[in-house]
């Protein structure tokens, strides 16, 4: 009986002697010869992966760097496009275009995709992937094996294959414990804090995957308001009085991915389109749907171009608690505003906007709606972006017509008092 790869997580982590890596490279080939049928072969990947997981950082790079060697064969590769070139007919042309197709493929996309049959053995591949990704820039081939891992992964989880599930309070509680956990933009603060976020007027939706029923792979977090907000606290604070009557504006304020192995695989768009749709059907008082976004990379430009100013602006921000203090936070609000509508609208990476969370949304469709001053006071929220947070507004007749001209023109969608921002001050 094959034993899931789970109850070995928690193995005594093994020697990468010599003899250790003899013994992968063995059960690799092993693995790759598929003799004794299906179940011999899900036994074998079973094995390698036990040992993979005993394996401590050292280990694991010796194991790609084993993997790495079961590349194209390029004798191989290039007879078959020599045969293919040579076909006679239509007939031998198609078998020959097989055998080309067949020589592309590295063994090594073989043998991760047999891990897929495992109990577990989809999760073992995205935390396979997870650590290859903390060492890819130590060996060229190691992008290679990502390239081809990544695409394994990205046809498992094709959006059609995923399941939208309202999380609620009523989920198992080790559910629960895995969403806090994972929650990467406001963190949950126990169990009442998590409580307030998934029920009244508060939403949390989750895309998961039927080979991995229990993990979330991405979830949004909604507030149902009367009004667009731009003051985190608020819509974090548990006594906050309840929603009077229906709600007219969803606020999207906190979307996190689960998982690292996942990196380049992407899900938010259609998590919030899925979302908005959902939300809509639900509450026809919905008028307006935005975001309450952080802006995670203000700081770290605003400070390489101060960092030839050592007065003004980077002397107050630099002082202890001076979000705190009136004088400070009335003389720093209007340049900071200004830097930061700046820094989202002409600040480039390529043509697209260099602020990771600005881009994914302008890609999705939406406008750079306002600029608020002060609306994170969390240590995160100074930190990043001096307290700045973003309203991002998906108008539903509008998002195909901004997704076009950011994706084609890097033209970025913003309201008129974002711009006014950019004005001199009289």
């Amino acid at each position: 009986m094959i034993r899931s790869i789970s109850g070995w997580r928690e193995a005594r982590a093994a020697s990468h002697d010599r003899k250790a890596l003899q013994r992968l490279g063995d059960e690799m080939r092993a693995c790759l010869d598929a003799r004794g049928g299906e179940v011999s072969a899900r036994a074998r990947a079973a094995t390698l992966g036990k040992h993979y997981l005993e394996l401590d950082a050292e280990g694991r790079e010796q194991f790609f760097r084993l993997l790495g060697t079961f590349d194209l064969d390029p004798v191989a590769l290039g007879g078959a496009l020599l045969a293919l070139r040579e076909s006679a007919d239509d007939e031998e042309r198609f078998a020959n275009a097989r055998l080309v197709r067949h020589a592309l493929q590295a063994p090594w996309i073989k043998l991760l995709t047999q891990f897929n049959s495992l109990p577990e053995g989809v999760k073992f591949l995205v935390d396979l992937r997870a650590d290859l990704l903390g060492m890819i820039d130590r060996e060229p081939v190691f992008a290679r094996i990502d390239a081809d891992l990544r695409e394994i992964l990205a046809s498992w989880f094709d959006i059609g294959f995923l399941e939208l599930r309202q999380i609620t309070w009523d989920a198992p509680a080790s559910f629960l414990e895995r969403l806090a956990r994972y929650e990467a933009v406001h963190e949950v603060r126990g169990w009442l804090d998590l409580k307030h976020r998934l029920q009244g007027n508060r939403r949390c939706f989750a895309f998961l995957h039927p080979a991995m029923p229990d993990e979330p792979l991405i979830f949004v977090e909604i507030a149902l308001t009367d009004r667009m907000s731009g003051d985190m606290a608020g819509l974090l604070d548990r006594r906050a009085e309840p929603l009077a009557g229906e709600p007219t504006v969803a606020i999207f304020y906190s979307i996190s991915n689960c998982h690292k192995g996942l990196s380049g695989i992407s899900f938010g768009n259609a998590l919030i389109k899925r979302v908005g749709d959902r939300l809509a059907s639900e509450f026809r008082s919905l008028r307006t749907f935005a975001t309450l976004s952080p802006v995670p990379g203000f700081m770290t430009w605003l400070q390489t171009q101060l960092a030839e100013d050592p007065g003004g602006i980077a002397e107050a921000l630099a002082r202890r608690g001076w979000h705190r203090d009136s004088e400070s936070t009335s003389v720093l609000r209007a340049p900071l505003l200004r830097l930061c509508a700046h820094y989202l609208l002409r600040e480039k990476r390529g043509a697209f906007a260099r602020d990771p969370v600005a881009n994914f949304h302008l890609s999705n469709g939406a406008r750079l709606e306002r600029i608020n001053w002060l609306a994170d006071l969390s240590p995160k929220g100074l930190r990043e972006s001096a307290g700045i947070m973003v309203n991002y507004a998906y108008a539903l007749d509008r998002i195909d017509e901004n997704h076009e001209g950011y994706m084609t023109e890097g033209r970025i969608a913003a309201s008129t008092a974002v711009r006014d921002l950019l004005r001199p001050a009289r």
